[in-house]
């Protein structure tokens, strides 16, 4: 199918060309094991605190101190 590449350049192809679907799957895949693993709420709560680790650390690549994200939700208004 792929005429004999290397798994590396199989799995650089299909990123480039079907990354959503790459990652749509890579996610689902990892949400599944751990619902499994931990069960739904505790996989919830880990979800969760992924997400707002990422988007800490997006406002601070950004530039963005985390007091400045503190006193945007908690400072004075």
């Amino acid at each position: 199918m792929w005429g004999g590449k290397p798994l590396r350049e199989i799995f650089e192809d299909l990123l480039e060309r079907h990354r959503g679907k790459v990652l749509g799957i890579f996610f689902g895949l990892v949400v599944g094991l751990l619902i499994i693993l931990f069960g739904f709420w505790k996989t919830i709560f880990v979800v969760l605190c992924v997400l707002i680790g990422y988007f800490l650390g997006k406002r601070f690549d950004d530039g963005s101190s985390p007091g400045d994200w503190w006193d945007h939700f908690f400072g004075e208004r």
